[in-house]
């Protein structure tokens, strides 16, 4: 991403940020875990499911700066292993909306949180995300993510890859360890971003493996998307590099 595209970015989620109705970032990190709690994990539809949040959200942040675009973050790059969280995640200046996120979840689940999961968010009534990485050589190999890319079917390349993205989710640490949580840290965009560009790498690998028939007509609540509308990025719009992860 260049420096150009990373403002146009950080501008948007920033803005974003700043609407407090259901077109805001709180609503959209809301869809995900508390309060929304709609998201796939543990099925068939984790990739579907995650690709629609993706391609809906970065449609949000576009009504509120043109042209912008969801950053991904390849954890098994040179820079990664010797950095870990990208640096334009973690600048602490003031106006870094990259750095951490509002939790707005309600006072009882709050309460719940410090009780249950202590840690995951900083302490008072209004709590911001928090990380707590782990050595920057725990993230994926690329080794590892070249072999979940000759997986043969779909069943078989979704469980190795979510296993993959569970590890990284759990390394982020802090907010990003949890579900409920996990969406307002910004970083979590980046991550899934990730996810969903190894999908299309697969799909570029396997042109002729589709999900099981029986899903493709499934439903991706909240979403006006079925499974089979989300299995083609171009005509959703966009696109990812294609460079080999080796």
């Amino acid at each position: 991403m260049s420096a150009a595209q990373l403002t146009s970015f950080r501008q948007a989620v920033t803005a974003s940020m700043g609407v407090s109705d259901n077109r805001g970032y709180s609503a959209w990190a809301g869809i995900h875990g508390l309060p929304g709690q709609f998201c796939q994990h543990g099925t068939p539809l984790f990739l579907p499911w995650h690709r629609a949040y993706l391609y809906l959200f970065e449609k949000s942040l576009q009504d509120l700066v043109d042209g912008v675009t969801l950053p991904w973050w390849d954890w098994t790059s040179a820079d990664s292993h010797a950095e870990g969280i990208p640096t334009s995640y973690t600048a602490a200046t003031a106006d870094n909306p990259l750095q951490s996120g509002s939790v707005a979840i309600s006072a009882s689940d709050i309460e719940q949180l410090e009780e249950s999961a202590p840690g995951v968010m900083s302490d008072g009534d209004n709590p911001t995300t928090v990380r707590d990485p782990g050595p920057p050589t725990d993230l994926p190999q690329a080794s590892t993510i070249d072999s979940i890319l000759d997986a043969p079917t779909f069943a078989d390349f979704t469980t190795r890859l979510e296993n993959v993205h569970n590890d990284v989710h759990g390394w982020v640490g802090g907010s990003m360890s949890i579900i409920p949580i996990a969406a307002y840290d910004p970083v979590f965009w980046a991550h899934h971003a990730m996810i969903d560009r190894l999908w299309y790498l697969w799909q570029m690998r396997q042109p002729n493996v589709l999900p099981p028939a029986a899903m493709l007509n499934a439903a991706l609540a909240p979403f006006p998307l079925t499974v089979s509308q989300t299995l083609d990025i171009s005509q959703l719009g966009y696109e990812y590099a294609v460079a080999a992860i080796n």
